[in-house]
């Protein structure tokens, strides 16, 4: 993709928010991928666990987010696999595999996941699975490289599964999570066609990463400890 096309694409994705049009899917070029991820605010270093923490009225969520060695080749394209665990007072609730890649620009695409809701240790449900490529999915760009207020963008797109999209607020946000106190951060409020009264902020720190979710009931997942290299 060059980078006259993803100006264009940008600037075709915030005229249709504004417009109340469809949100296009971003078209990649299999070409224009490289190995690392390295945009700073979606960083995906091996061996990199981050750990989030929320108080809820059913008690204490954990998410744990391991960056693994693992690669996907999805589409042609060597994802990195992200391992990310949820437990709810101890007791694991979903267990889910993201797979990630970013272009030479820097944009961080999205190529799917497999995930797994579970009850007492037993998969109950897969619903939210969807792979790029598959029954017509087609990956997304969670992080942009270049981030502007007011832009919207598609972070997947698997039909009547998974089709969440974020829109820029801001780039100056200041945030204080357990882990540390940060400031200029990327604001996005993230939502979906599938589940139209929902939507959450997240926050994003140079060289971090996700540090902070609040949903639309004031509920914070707050990064609570960062371990690895």
């Amino acid at each position: 993709m060059s980078r006259t096309l993803i100006v264009l694409l940008l600037g075709a994705l915030l005229a249709a928010c504004s417009s109340g049009g469809t949100v296009p899917v971003p078209k990649f070029d299999l070409q224009d991928f490289a190995a690392p991820v390295a945009n700073p605010l979606f960083p995906l270093v091996p061996g990199t666990i981050r750990t989030y923490e929320k108080d809820t009225p059913e008690g204490l969520e954990q998410v744990v987010v391991e960056v693994t060695s693992d690669r996907k080749v999805i589409l042609g394209v060597t994802c990195f696999v992200v391992h990310d665990v949820v437990s709810l007072d101890g007791e694991v609730i979903e267990d889910t595999l993201d797979w990630y890649a970013q272009d030479r620009h820097g944009n961080v695409w999205y190529f799917g996941e497999d995930s797994k809701e579970l009850e007492g240790g037993v998969v109950v449900s897969t619903h939210g699975s969807w792979e790029a490529g598959v029954d017509g999915a087609q990956p997304g760009i969670v992080m942009l490289a270049n981030p502007e207020v007011g832009v919207t963008y598609r972070q997947e797109f698997a039909p009547g599964v998974a089709e969440d999209m974020a829109t820029v607020l801001a780039l100056d946000a200041s945030v204080t999570v357990p882990f540390g106190s940060y400031a200029d951060c990327l604001q996005t409020e993230d939502f979906t066609a599938l589940e139209p009264d929902v939507s959450e902020e997240k926050f994003y720190a140079a060289g971090v990463g996700a540090v902070l979710e609040v949903d639309d009931e004031g509920g914070r997942t707050e990064l609570v400890d960062v371990e690895g290299p």
